[in-house]
């Protein structure tokens, strides 16, 4: 309780502390007949030195956090639509970067160069047809080939082939998810939460028959190069269904069913191999959807065909296990 109402007072008193000395500043000025809010030259030439020393030592900040922080980034995408995904990040970031280290060190020369000095006026220059149309036609070439690239790319992510993709529902709660495979026939049955009900959790239409084969898991299998269309459902609130090696995102909304479709790339151990004994690829949410949210999380495992079909055929469905309740 203490320690809450000393952060409470320490920034009230930090602000006190700045109104007197501001008080004691003006005090002083008019103790030597000075003029408190005038800028002198010597307050233009230290506040020109300051901006340019500023402005420096936060391009040195931004070059030590590329290189110290740089490494801990993600690694590269191990789904087909990531690559691309990291292709148009790279190239915007790439491109952000270029202007940044040509425009922030001459604005700090500038601020420094043209700095307030006496008997020095600045030039009015009221009006330029020739500088305006570049600097207004070329941002807008360079902007508008930026947005055609990424809509060229959110169609390919969003819109990919998923002809042959097999189908697994990804189930939301709080806090926890639950997957669904689609069986057999590769259609998932019907399902309402109207009909959950004791170890019903997911409001499957028992009396659909294409229900039947569906198998209920708490990890995800996925067989490398092979597509998957994921459909997500919430029974509660809304969440977000967030893989980021594989570079999927997508809202689960109560009463909506939405989707993603994708093909992995790597398989886990192809991963372990890579990045430490200790990576997995986790489904997470990323919507703060409760006091437990810390909790979502679902472990995805890519593999060889074999690898999948052996733990698929350990795997008891629907028929077997609701219908025999």
């Amino acid at each position: 309780m203490i320690e809450k109402i000393i952060y409470v007072l320490m920034p009230i008193a930090v602000v006190a502390l700045l109104v007197q000395i501001t008080r004691i500043t003006e005090l002083l000025s008019k103790i030597n007949k000075e003029e408190p809010n005038k800028v002198t030259t010597r307050d233009n030439d230290f506040q020109g030195k300051l901006y340019f020393i500023v402005i420096m030592a936060f391009i040195i900040f931004v070059v030590w956090q590329m290189i110290v922080w740089g490494p801990l980034l993600l690694p590269a995408a191990s789904s087909v639509h990531g690559e691309i995904i990291d292709g148009l990040m790279n190239f915007t970031m790439n491109l952000i970067l270029v202007v940044f280290f040509v425009l922030t060190p001459m604005l700090g020369y500038f601020l420094y160069k043209y700095r307030g000095k006496e008997k020095k006026f600045a030039y009015y220059y009221s009006h330029n047809n020739k500088l305006e149309i570049i600097w207004t036609v070329i941002p807008a070439i360079v902007l508008t080939g930026v947005i055609i690239y990424g809509l060229r790319v959110w169609d390919q992510a969003m819109n990919p082939d998923m002809t042959n993709a097999s189908v697994v529902e990804v189930y939301s709660k709080q806090f926890g998810w639950t997957a669904r495979y689609s069986g057999g026939d590769n259609t998932l049955g019907n399902a309402n939460y109207r009909l959950i009900q004791g170890p019903n959790q997911l409001g499957i239409d028992l009396s659909d028959s294409t229900s039947h084969d569906d198998i209920i898991v708490r990890e995800v299998h996925l067989v490398k190069d092979k597509p998957v269309l994921l459909k997500f459902r919430s029974q509660d609130v809304i969440h977000s269904a967030f893989i980021p090696h594989f570079r999927v995102q997508m809202n689960c909304v109560p009463g909506i069913t939405t989707q993603f479709g994708f093909t992995p790339t790597k398989t886990t151990s192809e991963m372990k191999a890579q990045e430490g004994e200790d990576f997995e690829y986790m489904l997470v949410c990323n919507k703060i959807c409760g006091g437990a949210h810390y909790n979502m999380g679902m472990k995805f495992i890519v593999e060889t065909q074999e690898e999948y079909d052996m733990w698929l055929s350990q795997q008891k469905n629907i028929k077997n296990t609701l219908l025999t309740l």
